[in-house]
């Protein structure tokens, strides 16, 4: 009998359902967009009720165009981390819109704590940077400021999460509080070294323990659901992680130095360090990479918050091009960015930075300057970001990578991926699978059904479809100087 499994791959933009055969080779998908929230200067939201309806739509249609009858189906999630939801454990009702990892109301709440001498304490216990980017300051912001919020979360009323734990709990009807290891570890509460909530962590904060799930390994099962009838009988929920540690796996990153850059709204670059938690290099975090076959599995991580939103935004807001697919053209018609720089600080400057007040700027304009060098500008301000952390790994570990394993929607744009590889110095192995998050996920649903015993039975998944090699440009250190000096100005 075929098994299928249905990866859902709730990023910051859309809800995609996955469909992965036994051989975890892509036979379907669908994507649902959710709407984008932006109620005041630096609050950035999403509706989780949306957001889980959004997942049953996607299921509901990638099931009716590929439905078997004797196949049998189970369910994997990866998803958007450090996006918080709080709610109310008897109604089911989130107290407010969820706080999305790019939101920076929590920045004062952090300032303060570093002005408090915390900060040590904080990157000793989490791995993490005291930072409005992870979860804790959005939970604390909530339940300071929404009325009777604190006297509920102290009552025992209320839940928190990130969004696989949301899902997880309405795909169950409430039956299952859980999230798992990688997603924990992006909140600023977990303790890498125990593997557990932290005491002193909850209590910085002021969130009772009371509101926490229970922590479970990427590869364990989490329940059942019908996803809302869409299944006449229970299927299974197994193996979730967020979506940078997704593609970590999806790239096959099981061995310590291999690392991966998937470009989606924002960029995660992430390497394998092993089996020990070990402090991270100036600017980056340790984060738990994955947990799987009762052993856990670390890696350093810088995270960029503007990568793909820098391109949807030109299209979006800007109207520039019709669809981001446009740029590469434009760009390509122009021999160099006319001494073009854009900083896209949309929500502050994200690893090696780490300065959330900062706002986006354009540097270099003259009368000269046309749509093709803004375009260009764009487009070369990932890879400028990408190099930023690239350059803090190799130092730290003392020697550059080998290559780098490059997935998501932006690496089918062969400039910026070739520009990439140049930047770098680094062969950039892009994937055939877009959202390698989704297949990691697909990978851990194995694992967690015993259907495959160990790494070395996945490793042939992974469908290279090219590789860029750097080619020799006298400008690069030129063009990435220019880079530098712009980010100096905003953050000196």
């Amino acid at each position: 009998m075929k098994h299928y499994i249905i990866a859902i791959d709730q990023s910051t933009s859309s809800t995609k359902a996955l469909l992965f055969d036994g051989r975890c080779q892509l036979v379907g998908r669908q994507n649902v967009d959710h709407h984008q929230y932006y109620p005041q200067e630096g609050y950035v939201e999403h509706d989780a009720g949306e957001i889980y309806g959004n997942l049953v739509v996607a299921v509901r249609q990638l099931i009716d165009g590929h439905r078997e009858e004797d196949a049998t189906y189970s369910i994997a999630i990866t998803n958007q981390r450090e996006t918080v939801v709080v709610w109310d454990r008897h109604t089911g009702k989130p107290i407010s819109r969820a706080v999305v990892w790019q939101d920076t109301r929590g920045k004062d709440i952090c300032k303060q704590l570093r002005e408090d001498g915390y900060a040590q304490m904080v990157l000793d216990k989490s791995g993490l940077l005291i930072d409005p980017n992870f979860s804790a300051s959005g939970v604390k912001w909530l339940l300071d400021n929404i009325e009777g919020a604190r006297e509920r979360a102290g009552r025992g009323d209320l839940l928190m999460g990130t969004i696989d734990t949301w899902l997880v709990w309405k795909l169950t009807g409430g039956k299952v509080f859980a999230t798992d290891t990688t997603n924990a570890s992006r909140t600023m509460l977990f303790n890498i070294h125990t593997m557990q909530w932290d005491e002193d962590l909850l209590a910085l904060f002021g969130i009772p323990r009371t509101m926490m799930p229970e922590v479970l390994p990427c590869d364990a099962v989490y329940g059942e659901t019908t996803v809302e009838g869409v299944f006449q009988e229970p299927i299974t929920i197994a193996g979730v992680l967020g979506d940078s540690h997704g593609a970590l796996v999806g790239q096959m990153c099981f061995t310590k130095g291999s690392g991966k850059v998937t470009y989606g709204t924002g960029s995660s670059v992430m390497v394998n360090i092993g089996e020990e938690p070990l402090p991270a290099p100036e600017g980056l975090v340790t984060s738990v990479g994955f947990s799987a076959f009762g052993k856990t599995w670390y890696g350093y991580e810088g995270n960029i918050y503007s990568t793909g939103a820098t391109l949807k935004w030109i299209a979006d807001q800007l109207q520039l091009v019709a669809h981001p697919a446009e740029m590469e053209a434009l760009a390509t018609s122009v021999a160099d960015n006319g001494g073009v720089y854009i900083v896209p600080a949309f929500s502050g400057l994200g690893a090696p930075w780490w300065q959330s007040g900062v706002k986006g700027a354009v540097f270099g304009l003259t009368f000269a300057t046309t749509k093709a060098h803004f375009l260009r500008a764009a487009l070369e301000s990932i890879a400028y970001q990408v190099r930023d952390l690239v350059d803090v790994m190799a130092k730290a570990t003392g020697s550059k990578l080998r290559e780098i394993c490059a997935d998501g929607g932006p690496t089918k744009n062969q400039f910026l991926m070739q520009f990439q590889a140049d930047m770098l110095d680094t062969p950039v192995v892009c994937t055939e699978v877009d959202d390698a998050s989704a297949l990691g996920a697909a990978i851990m649903n194995g694992f967690a059904r015993g259907v495959w015993q160990g790494f070395d039975e996945v490793t042939g998944f992974r469908k290279v479809t090219q590789t860029l090699y750097p080619q020799a440009n006298p400008q690069l250190d030129t063009l990435y100087q220019g880079w530098r000096d712009a980010v100096n100005q905003l953050t000196k």
